[in-house]
């Protein structure tokens, strides 16, 4: 998904319901800078800010806490860590997912969008209120700019550190990890960011995981089936892979609506066969992220039409939850307005503020 900083253009069980006989272990080696895989062949396991596919980027997942782990799908939206929107609360979300947590640029440090120190107190608060009204929060990690932290950390010690520090300083037991762009065909940080999970949460286990990753309409590429198989061999328990249904490419201008459920449906049968689970399995293991209203890629508009067709089918499917990019877009760009900008800070659509968190809650 796009960053905040550039306002331009067989994982081990399902967490998620916590299906019977999914448990095998293997003991994959998460210390160095390259550590070595030992596990199975095959994994089980599913667990997901978004970004794009095909062409420009966008920029958010999900694990289980209350709402999401029970009956329904919950509704979980992407938001700034550090500026407040009047539309948060919109739709009354179970989980916010505070994007994004990234390295300083220099070393394995992370910081908030890059440049923001863990305890900044402006993040503190906003996190205080966001949580006021029993949600919980979601940290981040990655994006579409900036340097991720498995492209700046040495060793896998050092980044389970950063990403346990990170946690720590929202107070949060829930972690996203949106890998896109050249992260995602990075093999090696790959591998070091699957050791560094798995390591943390033999520290921490009730650390919960999502990735999020590109889809299309065909369902994942290569490259995302790849990181799972990753996550697999160092048994990363993941509780939902998120998939960020937006910016298919110049030959999809037709309706995201039922791109995003075409996409939903390729990537359930992968993920069925990349975790041995069964059908209610898979779909309780995915999230979908959309990018609400103007996307990177022109021709491509998620209309709140859209938006109530997707929760729908989420729905049906018992799909784990729902999110878009992002609350501070959710709101009509005003008229003539030289600060508003369709792929930044309002939607480009026709709406009523927080009408798109409404289509996505109800």
């Amino acid at each position: 998904m796009r960053s905040l900083l550039m306002p331009t253009a067989g994982v081990a069980c399902l967490i998620a319901l916590a299906l019977a006989g999914c448990s095998a272990h293997s003991d994959g080696t998460a210390d160095d800078a390259a550590p070595a895989a030992t596990g199975r062949a095959g994994g089980r396991s599913v667990s997901g800010s978004p970004s794009t596919n095909g062409s420009p980027s966008a920029s958010g997942s999900p694990s289980s806490n209350a709402g999401e782990s029970g009956a329904g799908t919950a509704y979980a939206p992407y938001v700034s860590a550090d500026e407040a929107s009047g539309n948060d609360s919109a739709g009354s979300p179970t989980t916010y997912n505070l994007a994004f947590v990234i390295a300083d640029g220099r070393d394995c440090t992370p910081k908030w969008n890059g440049v923001g120190a863990l305890g900044d107190k402006t993040v503190k608060s906003r996190i205080s209120a966001l949580t006021r009204t029993g949600a919980t929060v979601r940290v981040s990690f990655g994006g579409a700019s900036g340097t991720e932290l498995a492209a700046a950390c040495g060793s896998a010690s050092a980044l389970a550190k950063a990403y346990g520090d990170a946690l720590d300083a929202a107070g949060s037991t829930q972690a996203d990890f949106d890998v896109e762009g050249d992260e995602l065909t990075d093999s090696d940080s790959v591998a070091l960011r699957s050791a560094a999970i798995a390591a943390l949460q033999k520290e921490r286990p009730d650390l919960e995981v999502t990735f999020t990753l590109p889809v299309m309409p065909s369902g994942l590429d290569s490259d995302g089936l790849a990181l799972l198989a990753s996550a697999n061999r160092y048994d990363v328990q993941v509780s939902t892979v998120n998939l960020m249904t937006m910016n298919y490419g110049e030959s999809y201008a037709g309706d995201m609506g039922g791109y995003a459920i075409t996409s939903a449906t390729a990537a359930q049968a992968q993920l069925k066969k990349v975790f041995g689970t069964d059908d209610s399995g898979a779909w309780r293991g995915m999230a979908l992220t959309s990018m609400i209203g103007t996307n990177d890629v022109d021709n491509e508009t998620f209309t709140l039409a859209d938006a109530v067709q997707v929760r729908a089918f989420a729905e049906e499917k018992g799909i784990a939850w729902v999110s878009m990019w992002s609350t501070f877009r959710d709101q009509q760009c005003a008229a003539g307005s030289a600060t508003d900008d369709a792929l930044t800070n309002c939607s480009g659509v026709e709406q009523e503020e927080g009408a798109f968190a409404e289509a996505f809650s109800r």
